[in-house]
């Protein structure tokens, strides 16, 4: 069974229990009301999670019900807004493993200390994005959404177009003119979405698709949707019942739109108030120098920001305006954080350490790795700590970047290059060859 599919059941008085809230304003709505921004002052917004009782750690073993048995999402079920049963659109996603490997201990530069890596490539369309798209979805079932959509450098637009289909919804996408990963968008087309190309950057396509949904009925599912976050606090709790519960000293992820950035603070504090947890983790967010403005605002101490032109090889972080800053903002000052940037070669050298091990990821996944390993380097970080790293794509993601790395310009000069052999059809020259290649 691949995906759950039941009739659309439109909005009601079960989407009407639910508390969304402006995190500026305080402003309340409920769930049956589909809004992305505050319509009093324009702020984002939350959905309130009940955390006033202590849940146990069996919490989320109890209930064995499809769809809620399978998805490593739905389980989590009393942390996630109560959405009806026969809504939910599940592609069994989430249940991805936590690695770990002394080599990329050592290439971090932790020492005594432990690392692990959070793999969301394994979800079902290969990124994080399945987990918040499962709960976007299914609101947008629920409330009778007739069009989905998003803005997209790539992996939203693959997931999108996915569970829209498992819905048996229309689902259009954004995506901005230049470099997008053709695995990504190969996704998306495949799925049946209806893609347009806009004549800017990622930022301005969100921006005009923005626009679209206040005249049209039109249900937006980027990280601005506060139902689709609920999906992605998801990886904090798996990471952390995997772990026994037992919290790292930091969690490391890549910052581009900033939406995990967003959730996982919001994770973290409603585990501390039902007891699951007695303190949390220093969220590390790690922009690429390139499309870094998230690390500036940091920089300032919170008091200047100013979007920027993107530019990285790590297209999923491709973002020069983040639309969940202000959420991202406040999840870094709850949990101590640390904002900073790496290059797209450090990013590029990090994803061949991770690839070389076995384990493999995109580019924007290996800016967690990097920005560790800068951390500890600059002293920021000690180097005993107890860390996990975010990856949050699969390896097939952007093999563009892959090929360029090991094969285009510069690469003789690149660390943990792997050069295809070209070599005469004989063989001597055969044996030669793999005589320097295996034993040096």
């Amino acid at each position: 069974m691949n995906a759950v599919q039941s009739p659309a059941a439109p909005a009601g008085a079960h989407l009407q229990q639910i508390d969304v809230r402006c995190m500026e304003c305080g402003a309340r709505f409920t769930g049956d009301q589909v809004i992305t921004r505050c319509p009093v002052c324009g702020g984002l917004l939350d959905v309130v999670i009940p955390t006033g009782r202590a849940l146990s750690r069996e919490a989320f073993t109890r209930d064995q019900t499809e769809p809620l048995r399978h998805s490593g999402v739905w389980r989590y079920r009393p942390l996630l807004p109560d959405l009806p049963l026969e809504s939910i659109v599940s592609r069994r996603e989430g249940n991805t493993p936590l690695y770990t490997d002394d080599r990329l201990t050592a290439h971090s530069g932790i020492a005594h200390g432990a690392l692990a890596f959070k793999h969301e490539g394994h979800n079902p369309t290969a990124s994080f994005k399945d987990r918040g798209m499962t709960v976007g979805v299914s609101h947008a079932k629920a409330a009778g959404a007739r069009v989905l959509a998003c803005a997209s450098t790539g992996n939203t637009s693959a997931s999108l177009a996915s569970y829209a289909a498992s819905a048996g919804l229309p689902s259009l996408v954004f995506i901005p003119d230049g470099k997008i990963s053709g695995g990504k968008l190969a996704q998306t087309i495949a799925y049946g979405a209806t893609v347009v190309q806009i004549a800017g950057d990622f930022d301005r396509a969100l921006a005009l698709l923005r626009e679209l949904t206040g005249t049209y009925q039109i249900y937006l599912v980027n990280s601005v949707n506060p139902f689709r976050l609920e999906g992605q606090k998801t990886i904090i709790f798996e990471m952390l019942e995997q772990r026994d519960w037992r919290v790292p000293d930091v969690f490391v992820i890549p910052g581009g739109n900033l939406g995990n950035t967003a959730a996982f603070g919001k994770a973290l504090t409603e585990l501390l108030a039902v007891g699951l947890i007695d303190r949390v983790p220093r969220l590390v967010v790690v922009q690429a120098a390139g499309a870094a403005p998230f690390a500036g605002y940091f920089d300032s101490g919170f008091t200047s920001f100013g979007p920027v032109v993107a530019e990285t090889v790590a297209t999923a972080i491709k973002i020069g305006n983040p639309a969940s800053t202000a959420r991202a903002r406040r999840s870094i000052e709850q949990t101590n954080g640390i904002v900073t940037t790496v290059s797209d070669a450090e990013i590029m050298d990090a994803k061949a350490a991770i690839d070389r091990v076995g384990i493999g990821c995109e580019p924007a996944s290996a800016a967690s790795l990097a920005g560790l390993r800068r951390l500890i380097q600059d002293g920021v970080l000690p180097a005993g700590l107890d860390a996990v790293c975010l990856l949050t794509g699969h390896v097939l993601k952007d093999t563009e970047a892959i090929i360029d790395y090991h094969l285009g310009t510069g690469a003789a000069d690149r660390t943990g290059v792997n050069r295809p052999l070209r070599v005469a059809a004989e063989i001597p020259a055969l044996e030669r060859a793999l005589a320097d290649a295996l034993h040096g």
